[in-house]
């Protein structure tokens, strides 16, 4: 269980990563024509804060257990992009995309195994 614990932490920081990293890095403008048609409804400041946040959970899955100190941030980081997940999918609803609902409940559904497996039997 700890091997798919960590696979799991490793592929999601990834994924939000780069998600991040792109929003802090684009333009409004460039997002939207890359498909991420919910900026239209967010001011730029709100498109970066929503980046920053997918990156910090990002490097706070890997990297406080990773070198040992206060690995407890993981399942919290988890549990962060967990409600990021589910306001991801509040606004898709909102916005009549409900094609870009299954994104949401995976990255959400991988974060709640982190969070369970964690916090749970199988903390650091």
């Amino acid at each position: 269980m700890e091997t798919a614990l960590w696979i799991a932490q490793i592929v999601l920081a990834a994924a939000f990563a780069g998600a991040g990293t792109v929003k802090l890095s684009k333009p409004r403008t460039e997002l939207a024509g890359m498909g991420m048609g919910f900026v239209e409804d967010f001011s730029d400041p709100s498109v970066k804060a929503i980046g920053a946040v997918e990156l910090a959970g990002a490097v706070g899955l890997v990297l406080p257990p990773a070198v040992g100190v206060a690995p407890v941030l993981a399942p919290v980081a988890a549990l962060g992009l967990v409600v990021t997940m589910a306001a991801a999918g509040v606004v898709h609803v909102r916005r009549g995309e409900a094609g870009e609902l299954p994104k949401n409940l995976v990255l959400g559904a991988v974060a709640l195994f982190i969070v369970w497996g964690r916090f749970g039997t199988y903390a650091f």
